[in-house]
């Protein structure tokens, strides 16, 4: 698959699922909370198909999404959850993306 289409695609899915565990969650201006997370997350999954370096894509994956992470896991101080879902959604994107992102 394309890496752009395939990136569009794991990006949307991936906000889509932060978002779906965020919605219980309470926050002062939710609707901000909620656009945030989702725009995060679409930055992780749209780039790391997109990221050549010398080192398995699963490998990339996990550096792309841990470096998105850390600006709001530093704003908002939710470091464990924050940087640990975009740890482990960005080591499961970037195995797909090796394996599909052509």
């Amino acid at each position: 698959m394309n890496p752009i289409v395939f990136g569009i695609i794991a990006g949307l899915v991936f906000g889509a699922a932060d978002v779906a565990l965020m919605l219980p969650m309470e926050f002062p201006d939710k609707r901000t909370a909620l656009l945030g997370a989702f725009a995060s997350r679409f930055a992780i999954g749209f780039l790391i198909p997109l990221v050549k370096m010398p080192i398995p894509a699963w490998t990339i994956g996990g550096i792309v999404g841990l470096l998105i992470s850390i600006p709001d896991a530093i704003i908002t101080k939710a470091y464990a959850p924050i940087l640990g879902t975009g740890l482990v959604g960005g080591l499961i994107i970037g195995w797909a993306a090796g394996r599909w992102a052509v």
